[in-house]
């Protein structure tokens, strides 16, 4: 199963053919997004991103619903990262 996130464009960087590249927000973390296959998007579009690559635009009202649902699982289904804020670092 793969999982795509939306993210938000928030500058282009190249716009045309194969390399086309976009920095996309997710919940305030800005990563940069290969846009070839959405070349269309605008500026404040969501796209949906897996591993790297834009691959369909999204709607604003789509994203969000997405966001409360991933936030949901978060809370209600131990949707995390494995470590805790109380938990140290090895060294």
């Amino acid at each position: 199963m793969c999982l795509g996130i939306p993210g938000k464009v928030v500058r282009w960087i190249e716009r045309e053919g194969a390399f086309a590249q976009a920095e996309v927000e997710f919940e305030g973390i800005r990563r940069l997004v290969h846009m070839a296959c959405v070349t269309e998007a605008e500026l404040g579009d969501y796209v949906v991103v897996h591993a790297g690559i834009a691959i369909s635009r999204i709607n604003p009202i789509e994203a969000e619903r997405i966001f409360e649902t991933l936030s949901q699982w978060g809370e209600d289904e131990g949707w995390h990262t494995g470590l805790s804020q109380d938990t140290e670092a090895s060294p």
